[in-house]
């Protein structure tokens, strides 16, 4: 009967599928039916199981140690599982297929096993490409399909609910190499894959990872399946033509032996490169033979990491042993690596999800079957068990071999760590760690690594391939590769940057300038050679081809591979290209005509100070000269007198500290403590008035005619900029209109427009007014930036290796001698002009109330303390005569005036008490005494309590009125006076004297 191919309407791709599996598949099932029949009729016979048929599809080339490592470890995970759960009552049935390395094979062989065998799963097939044909069967027919050994991205892209990958896919091994690229601060990468499915499906994600780590993919290297040794050779000598010497190798292990070897043999192991292998190479490098390993010494490589527990030594020891006993014609000493555990640990899940659903199980497991001897796609049958074994294979969860075994959502084996590896001699030992929570991470169980977690740090531990000391670049200039191309403007204004000359009978091109000089020196501070070539960007008549901008975009084309010129760094123009560090400095400034300051004339002495702080000081001198006088008024006698006389004395003390010309004498401590003060505060007035202005008067002052900007835009001035430069663009957002912009070339330009009064100002960069300001330095001033720029860099194309490299070299240029002597050459010394840069000096350069407050403040503080001390002192002293009391004649209380008039007066008297007045004589303190009888203190009784006159009877309330108190008290005092009249009598005679004073009286 004719098989009915492409009976339905579909793509050709499907009817190509069709026709292929039919043409296939009868040959398989002739092949098979047999050996599957009697197999299940055998299995059948046991009553106290269910057999449950599984297949296996996968590569047994005994040459292929995949699909061999593969297929024993299903064996005995099937025989070990079982004989450790004897009370199960399912058990599997392997049927094996063999793929041929062939994709039409494996799907003949699924669909052999899914329409005769009625298999419930399949584990397999071992390629992505494979992988790829037989999702859409397993999903048609139900059956889910467990591949432990593809690991292509792509495969994510099908989402079927019937596939799961017991296995790392390609794109989380990428995030490790990343990490390793950024730890060694490389900044490219070529790729080197296999060209099908399974190389390609990495490479997406292997360039957006190293994106993510700011390294750059210049070129990717395809390399076929099928390729010769020499096609291997001509695209490996392409590479070396490159800068890039980082490698990135995703192929299978047959072709990266060939690849390594025929690398070793046109040089490419020796110092300087770098290879990256993924786990595709690193798990079988135990397995390859020993010339292979020696092709690759020093090349690194990422594989999963798998905990070498009891189990899996144990697992080890036992599959060698079997191994060799089931293929002795295998010479070399294989050894078990991760796909074996993926295979062993999936099977393990497949026998618990079995068991999980034996209850589904029955006879009739597959429905719509049709005739045995059809091959047709649609006539395949639909297993009922298939959605119940996939849903508990997505729960299942265990601690297999290779680790935690746990399914996602999306049918992915959880992610598991990295080893880091290197190719050191016989084999590949473990130099770091990769977690996708932590990164890279160094092994801390080993003594020969340090306990740095940096890669870079410890690069000793780590063999290189020619040198095992140094770390590579990453990149080298080819001696047998294209010079670096240089593009250079072509300019006719400020040539002393960069200047293109063509000599017309030699045709030869000579390229000079501060820009050149810089780029040139910061060469030669490179650790290598940089060949390199200078190519103006001009039309073929010698004129300029574009302005800076274009000259930026043909970098960013790959027309140019560096841009060296007077390259002003900006943020538009870092979206297309990579700076280096400035070389200048930055900034947009204001350039301004100037004119003398005028600030000489009669009254020059008062600019100094501002106003305010000529008022400030005014009022504290007199204010100071008020607190001393209030402080010294009772107790010195420089500070007593007619008011008149202590008027002047006050101001006269307080305008002398100025000089310090006061000779007055200060008694009281607060005084000294304010006197103290404010002479500190005068000493620093003066003497910064003195430095200002002497300044003032030798120093010469040049003011700008415009103030600032907003001036310029207020009045509607013309400015100046330099043309074909981003100031203009800078200048029209800054609000200024096209119509009020002149552009000019150079700077004689410049200064003509301004002669001729076309200008008022102009707007340039720093570096090119101070070229300016060497040729006119006494004419034109630089105001402060205007606009904050990076100043001038030199140009790459985004991710260049030399940019790194560049900048280093240029921080050792500028912070050298080199430098200076590169700027003496091109813009003259220094000093040969005075500094011209300066802000606007419209208070010309005055001291203000701002720079003092402080200072005042300090002894305005001081001075109402020490007032406030004083005051309470006093009041407390004499706080009786503030008391109301009734007097004895009017019978009324004196009134808070009377009592407050009472209190200066006493104020106004001599503190007869204070030291200062001891020493006076006697008559002139009688005569104080007598004068104020009648407005006595309480503390004049105590001073004469000493002397034995009964006074107690005179000075009684309850003697007579008040008159007699009056009288009697005038008696008791000119009694004292007769005693301080006669001092030499002794206490029998004064005491007699008193009292006759006192009854004459």
């Amino acid at each position: 009967m004719k098989p009915r191919i492409c009976r339905r309407r579909g793509p050709r791709n499907q009817c190509w599928l069709r026709f292929c599996i039919t043409a296939v598949c009868c040959a398989a099932v002739i092949s098979n039916m047999t050996a599957v029949e009697g197999q299940s009729t055998g299995s059948s016979s046991n009553n106290a199981t269910v057999v449950v048929n599984i297949g296996v599809i996968l590569d047994l080339n005994r040459t292929d140690f995949v699909g061999q490592v593969g297929l024993s470890c299903v064996e005995m995970a099937v025989s070990e599982f079982y004989d450790s759960h004897p009370d199960y009552t399912t058990r599997l049935a392997i049927a094996t297929r063999d793929s041929q390395r062939d994709v039409v094979l494996a799907a003949a062989s699924a669909l052999d096993l899914i329409k005769n065998v009625q298999v419930q799963a399949i584990l397999g097939p071992e390629t992505s490409m494979q992988a790829n044909f037989l999702i859409p069967l397993g999903e048609k027919a139900q059956v889910p399909i467990i591949s432990f050994s593809a690991s292509s991205p792509t495969l994510a892209s099908i989402r079927s609910p019937y596939f799961f990958r017991a296995t790392q896919k390609d794109s989380t091994q990428v995030n490790a190499i990343a990490a390793i690229v950024k730890a060694f601060g490389w900044r490219q990468a070529v790729p080197v894959y296999i060209d099908n499915a399974f190389g390609q499906g990495i490479v997406p994600s292997l360039v957006d990872s190293l994106d993510a780590v700011d390294a750059r993919v210049p070129y990717r290297s395809a390399i076929s399946p099928s390729a010769t040794d020499d096609q291997i050779g001509q695209e490996l000598y392409k590479l070396m033509t490159m800068q890039t010497r980082v490698f990135v190798v995703h192929v299978s292990p047959h072709l990266a032996a060939r690849l390594f070897a025929k690398a070793k043999e046109v040089g490419m192991m020796s110092a300087g490169y770098v290879w990256i292998v993924t786990d595709g190479i690193t798990d079988f490098l135990s397995s390859v033979d020993p010339s292979v390993l020696k092709s690759m010494q020093g090349v690194l490589g990422v594989k999963p990491h798998v905990p070498q527990t009891k189990e899996v030594i144990d697992f080890r020891a036992r599959w060698k042993r079997k191994f060799r006993q089931d293929h002795p014609e295998i010479l070399l000493d294989a050894d078990l690596n991760s796909y074996g555990l993926w295979a062993y640990d999936a099977t393990v899940a497949l026998a618990m999800a079995v068991e999980k659903t034996a209850d589904d199980n029955d006879d009739n497991i597959f429905s719509n079957v049709s005739d045995s001897s059809s091959t047709d796609l649609e006539s395949i049958g639909v297993s009922s068990n298939g959605p119940n074994l996939a849903r508990e294979l997505s729960r299942t969860s265990f601690a297999g071999l290779s680790g935690d075994f746990a399914m996602e959502e999306d049918g992915e084996l959880r992610a598991s760590a990295y080893e880091v590896v290197n190719v050191n001699g016989n084999g590949a030992r473990v130099v770091g760690f990769w977690t996708r929570g932590e990164g890279l991470a160094r092994e801390r169980m080993m003594m020969m690594m340090t306990n740095s977690s940096d890669v870079a740090t410890t690069s000793r531990t780590v063999i290189w391939p020619g040198d095992p000391g140094a770390v590579p670049r990453g990149f080298e200039i080819p001696t047998s590769g294209k010079k670096l191309r240089i593009g250079v403007p072509v300019k006719s204004g400020f040539s002393e940057f960069v200047s293109v000359t063509t000599d017309l009978e030699t045709n030869k091109t000579s390229v000079i300038g501060y820009s050149i000089d810089i780029f040139e020196a910061v060469v030669q501070a490179l650790p290598y050679a940089l060949p390199f070539e200078y190519v103006p960007y001009a039309k073929p008549n010698g004129e300029s081809a574009g302005t800076y901008d274009d000259l930026v975009y043909q970098v960013f084309l790959g027309n140019f591979e560096c841009m060296i010129a007077d390259t002003t760094v900006i943020a538009n123009r870092s979206n297309y290209v990579d700076f280096t560090l400035p070389y200048t400095e930055s900034g947009v400034s204001m350039l301004v005509p100037v004119k003398p300051n005028g600030s000489k004339n009669a009254w020059s002495f008062l600019k100094p100070l501002t106003w305010d702080l000529w008022v400030t000081t005014f009022l504290f001198f007199l204010f100071i000269g008020f607190v001393v006088w209030a402080l010294e008024h009772r107790i010195s006698k420089d500070f007593r007198g007619p008011p008149s006389h202590q008027v002047g004395t006050s101001l006269w003390f307080s305008f002398s500290t100025m000089v310090f010309a006061h000779r007055e004498n200060v008694v009281s401590n607060l005084a000294r403590t304010v006197v103290i003060i404010w002479c500190l505060v005068v000493l620093i007035i003066t003497q910064s008035y003195t430095a200002s202005f002497t300044s003032l008067l030798t120093v010469q002052r040049l003011q700008p005619t415009v103030a600032d900007m907003n001036e310029l835009l207020r009045k509607g001035d013309f400015v100046g900029y330099q043309d074909v430069s981003f100031v203009f663009g800078l200048l029209k957002r800054l609000g200024f209109r096209d119509d009020r912009l002149v552009p000019y070339k150079n700077s004689e330009h410049c200064n003509s427009l301004f002669n001729q009064g076309k200008i008022v100002a102009a707007f340039d960069e720093v570096p090119y007014i101070k070229l300016f300001l060497a040729k006119h330095c006494s004419k034109y001033m630089m105001t402060d930036p205007t606009y904050k720029a990076d100043g001038f860099g030199f140009v790459f194309p985004k991710g260049s290796p030399l940019v790194a490299d560049i900048s280093r070299a240029i921080l050792n240029v500028t912070e050298g001698d080199k430098m200076t002597k590169i700027e003496e050459a091109w813009f003259g010394k220094k000093d040969r002009c005075p500094e011209s840069t300066t802000s606007t000096v419209s208070s010309g350069g005055q001291l203000g109330l701002n720079s003092f407050w402080s200072l005042f403040m300090i002894a305005g503080v001081a001075a109402v303390s020490a007032l406030c001390i004083f005051t309470v002192q006093f009041v407390y002293e004499y706080r009786k005569l503030m008391s109301p009391q009734v007097d004895d004649d009017s019978q009324s209380k004196p009134s808070f005036w009377g009592r407050l008039l009472n209190l200066l007066k006493t104020f106004d008297n001599k503190d007869l008490e204070c030291h200062t007045f001891r020493g006076d004589r006697v008559g002139d303190q009688n005569e104080v005494r007598l004068a104020s009888l009648n407005v006595m203190s309480p503390s004049m009784y105590s001073v004469h309590t000493e002397f034995p006159v009964d006074s107690t009877q005179t000075l009684s309330p309850s003697m007579g009125s008040s008159s007699e108190l009056h009288d009697n008290t005038i008696a008791q005092e000119v009694a004292i006076i007769s005693i301080d009249l006669h001092p030499d009598s002794d206490g029998e005679g004064l005491v007699a004297t008193a009292n006759d004073e006192i009854t004459r009286h």
